[in-house]
């Protein structure tokens, strides 16, 4: 692992992390680090996930694999937003 492949997956987490956020409706009380951490998380599951069901990797825009982070990320941000907003008082 490179670093500019470690930088290039903190740039694509922090784009699918806030793509994920922009989709979720209302107001999300978590912070752009930790939105950017979920977005990496699903960016990598979504890989995984795309890998494994046989979506062929292309030298373009992979979509099926793009919107599977998105989902993702949006299913991420929704979970860490309600475990944030039932532990503060």
């Amino acid at each position: 692992m490179t670093i500019a492949s470690i930088l290039g997956a903190i740039v694509i987490g922090a784009v699918i992390g806030v793509l994920g956020r922009l989709l979720l409706p209302g107001r999300q009380p978590i912070g752009w680090i930790l939105t950017i951490v979920v977005g990496i998380v699903a960016a990598l599951i979504g890989t995984a996930i795309a890998q494994s069901v046989g979506v062929a990797t292309t030298d373009g825009i992979d979509w099926i694999e793009l919107l599977l982070q998105v989902v993702l990320a949006v299913i991420g941000v929704g979970a860490v937003a309600a475990l944030r907003g039932r532990t503060r008082v």
